[in-house]
């Protein structure tokens, strides 16, 4: 295949997959199987993720330039003796749970190779299942009783709730968008501040799995690409920037279960494949 024409399907499935609640590693997983491709390689892959996380600093800015603000007059008034949690105003509780749930989140990452096996089994079927996990967390969050908590109403443990949702998508196939705004609606978060949660709370989990994997690079004699590399970056953010915003208008008017649909009857169709492939021996592709 065109190494173009590969690299920007990626970089959709990406942009795509990476904000709508879908997940990203779960249908990269999938397109490289029936597109035969063995390894899509760990500096490609690095790329995607710079680009979606240029898409999520694009769309949420202002939060987030608030966010780095409180952090730095939060450690200010940490040597003042006047850090308290109840008197936080909503980038810097935002700020605080950001950082909670993240830290729950990395001594998993340090064996996330038990997390991304599945990916290279040449097998769909665990993909297949973990759709249909992601697909009922999805149908439930649509369920429940909406909820008015914003930034500055987050609790610790809303935070760590989040948090252990986002390690279960470590699976893939498990939507991390999908499983951290599902976790915050649970705990009663407004959509809005739900979605924003979610997606500023990738941001250190889209650069760090951009880092681990950008160290196994150095040092490698891998060839780069320049060209193919920017198409694939640009891609994956424009995609990714126009994803976020479908999702805050979805989730504004109560669609959330139409993910869940999608996610349900492409992994029952995994694990058709899956079973098929297992029972015939035969490989299904597309190229």
């Amino acid at each position: 295949m065109n190494e173009y024409i590969e690299i920007v399907i990626q970089g959709v499935i990406q942009g795509l997959t990476e904000f709508l609640p879908v997940s990203s590693s779960g249908h990269l997983s999938v397109a490289q199987h029936f597109m035969n491709i063995q390894d899509a390689g760990m500096l490609t892959s690095v790329v995607l993720h710079l680009g979606t996380l240029l898409a999520v600093f694009a769309a949420f800015w202002g939060r987030i330039w608030g966010m780095i603000k409180e952090f730095f007059k939060s450690i200010a008034d940490i040597f003042r003796g006047r850090f308290k949690w109840s008197t936080m105003n909503d980038d810097r509780r935002m700020m605080c749970a950001v950082i909670i749930a993240t830290l729950l989140l990395v001594p998993f990452a340090l064996v996330k190779d038990f997390f991304t096996y599945p990916a290279t089994d040449g097998d769909i079927i665990f993909e297949g299942c973990a759709f249909l996990f992601t697909s009922l967390v999805l149908i439930l969050s649509d369920a429940c009783v909406k909820g008015t908590k914003t930034g500055k109403d987050i609790r610790a443990r809303d935070a760590l709730t989040v948090g252990l949702f986002q390690v279960i998508a470590l699976f893939p196939g498990v939507s991390r968008s999908g499983s951290t705004v599902s976790a915050g609606l649970f705990c009663g978060l407004a959509r809005e501040t739900a979605v924003a949660f979610s997606f500023i709370l990738g941001i250190p989990a889209i650069l760090g799995s951009a880092v681990l994997e950008a160290k196994d690079v150095i040092g490698t004699d891998v060839q780069l690409n320049l060209p193919v590399l920017a198409v694939g970056a640009v891609t994956a953010a424009v995609v990714g920037f126009a994803c976020i915003k479908l999702v805050q208008l979805i989730i504004k008017h109560d669609k959330f279960k139409i993910f869940g649909i999608y996610t349900l009857l492409l992994g029952l169709a995994c694990i058709g494949v899956g079973i098929y492939e297992a029972v015939t021996g035969e490989r299904l592709t597309v190229m």
